[in-house]
């Protein structure tokens, strides 16, 4: 479960959110909404643990039982998937997607770990593929491999789809949200457009908390 309490966010002495509250359980997906400016990105920013020093917060980020707002990105464990797939392009495929992969896991099947997950994106033989090679949604699919093979306790998505023509934008979005139930991890995405909003899925309006 990934819960925000009393969330507070300003610029200076100017509130961007008050007492923000929500809670998301696992394997689900909680849509936040709202125009551009209303400080989505911003929140999962917060969310993260990379939040601009032009922004003050207060409030708390709880996973599962354990408070992480006061934890180093890194030790949140959550993933992030933007607009733009960032990949390595001096590294191929594959080896973009190795660098996710946890140090715990043995070496000897870090490379099936990975050949797995491309072919389960339909991505059979492009291991070493050079990234500035591949379709936008090719990338897109890479991008949410990388952030899946971390194994992390919760996902945000900033508005993945945003960028993919319609065609592809449709059939990348109902296997994201596949992958994510697979997963059976809390998930917050904030999107402006409600065709992003899974089937069943709760939505959340930004002007809430404005």
């Amino acid at each position: 479960m990934l819960a925000v309490r009393h969330l507070s966010l300003h610029v200076g002495q100017v509130p961007l959110l008050k007492q923000m509250n929500f809670v998301v359980d696992k394997g689900d997906i909680v849509t936040l909404m709202g125009p551009s400016g209303c400080g989505k990105s911003t929140l999962l920013s917060w969310m993260v643990g990379a939040l601009s020093s032009h922004f003050q917060a207060c409030g708390e980020l709880w996973l599962d039982s354990q408070r992480i707002d006061g934890l180093p990105t890194a030790a949140r464990q959550i993933g992030i998937l933007f607009q733009d797939a960032l990949l390595f392009d001096h590294f191929s495929v594959g080896q973009n997607l190795l660098l996710a992969i946890p140090a715990r896991l043995k070496s000897s099947a870090r490379r099936d770990t990975v050949q797995q997950a491309l072919e389960r994106a339909g991505l059979e033989g492009f291991y070493h593929r050079d990234p500035a090679s591949l379709s936008g949604g090719q990338r897109a699919r890479v991008a949410l491999l990388r952030a899946l093979l971390a194994q992390p306790r919760a996902l945000l998505l900033d508005e993945p789809f945003s960028r993919l023509d319609t065609e592809l934008r449709d059939a990348f979005r109902q296997w994201v949200f596949a992958e994510i139930r697979q997963q059976g991890i809390p998930v917050v995405q904030v999107s402006h457009d409600v065709q992003d909003i899974p089937p069943g899925g709760v939505v959340l309006q930004m002007a809430d908390w404005a």
